[in-house]
Parts: C-alpha cells; sequence; structure tokens
C-alpha cells in the first residue's frame, strides 16, 4: 500500500485543535497522534495536553558529546605530557593531573556544546531537502498539521480537514 504524507494548513490554532482532537478520538482510522508533525509560528503549550509528551533526543547528544569530550581531553592532554620529552625532576610527576583537570573540563563543554549545536541541526532536519509539502505560510500566521497516512486513509483524513476548515491540503506520494 502507498504512503502518503499530507499537509493541511489552518488559519487558526483552535481549529488545528479541534482536528488533532478528532484524530486522538480515532476519527480516522489507523491514524494516531504519533503520526502528527505541528508546524505553526509560534509556540503552543497546550497542544501537549493533545499530542502528548513527545521524546527529546537532543540531551542523550549533549550527553554523550561531554562523555567524549572527558575521555578524549584526558587522553589527549595526558598522552601529549607523557610523550614530550619525559624527564622526570626531582618528584614531578609527568602527568600533573591539577592543572590537567581544568582543561578536561573545558574539553567537557567544548565538545558538549558542539555535539549539541550539530544535534540542533540533525533533528531540526537542516540538512534534507524541501520537499512538495514545504509551505512559506506556516512562517507567516498558519498551522500546519502534517501526517503519514495510507492511501486507505486518505479520504477521511481529507474529510476531518475539510470539516475543520482547512485553507489548503497538500500531498505528496512517499511510496
Amino acid at each position: 500500500m502507498s504512503k502518503t504524507r499530507i499537509l493541511g494548513l489552518f488559519s487558526n490554532f483552535d481549529e488545528a485543535f479541534a482536528a488533532i482532537s478528532d484524530i486522538r478520538a480515532s476519527a480516522v482510522p489507523g491514524v494516531s497522534v504519533d503520526d502528527i508533525t505541528l508546524k505553526s509560528p509560534i509556540e503552543h503549550p497546550e497542544i501537549e495536553e493533545v499530542l502528548g509528551e513527545r521524546p527529546i533526543y537532543i540531551q542523550n547528544f549533549t550527553f554523550f558529546g561531554a562523555l567524549f569530550g572527558l575521555v578524549f581531553g584526558f587522553l589527549f592532554l595526558a598522552s601529549a605530557q607523557a610523550t614530550f620529552l619525559v624527564q622526570p625532576q626531582g618528584g614531578k610527576p609527568v602527568i600533573p593531573l591539577p592543572s590537567n583537570f581544568v582543561l578536561v573540563y573545558e574539553m567537557l563543554i567544548f565538545f558538549g556544546v558542539w555535539a549539541t549545536f550539530f544535534a540542533f541541526l540533525f533533528l531540526a532536519r537542516m540538512f534534507t531537502r524541501k520537499g512538495a509539502l514545504y509551505s512559506e505560510k506556516v512562517s507567516l500566521d498558519q498551522i500546519g498539521i502534517m501526517l503519514d497516512v495510507d492511501g486507505s486513509n486518505l479520504t477521511a483524513l481529507k474529510e476531518l480537514f475539510v470539516k475543520h476548515k482547512v485553507l489548503e491540503m497538500r500531498e505528496e506520494v512517499l511510496r
């Protein structure tokens, strides 16, 4: 069965909210709220009541970037100090830990920040091409609801959007 991605543009948030509520109430069989991507020019915190909590993955990237910075920072500094003309003198350590703690801490922050930045670009899909469903109206004043549905559920979803006064519908066949 072919999958279709559909984008419905709404003029106000109340109609989009009602459409999402109907999808949650199983008005369209085979479509759930987990399939919905909401596109809006402003943030709507009240939508979490209907959509539910969504997972946030960016903190995992930050954690692993910081962990890499911690390990890499210590190994890099220790290997550079241990191989640079090792000449221990009168009780001085070859790898001085107190001064390395500060540098390792800075490497932890450095790699954590870069991992967060690249995770944002990756998770925001900044490197993907804009499909036929991109609408510049979403960044101005309209709210978009995007769903991936089977061909059998497409007409029911279109009827639901028309019932809630959709301004424009765009669709793209995925496969």
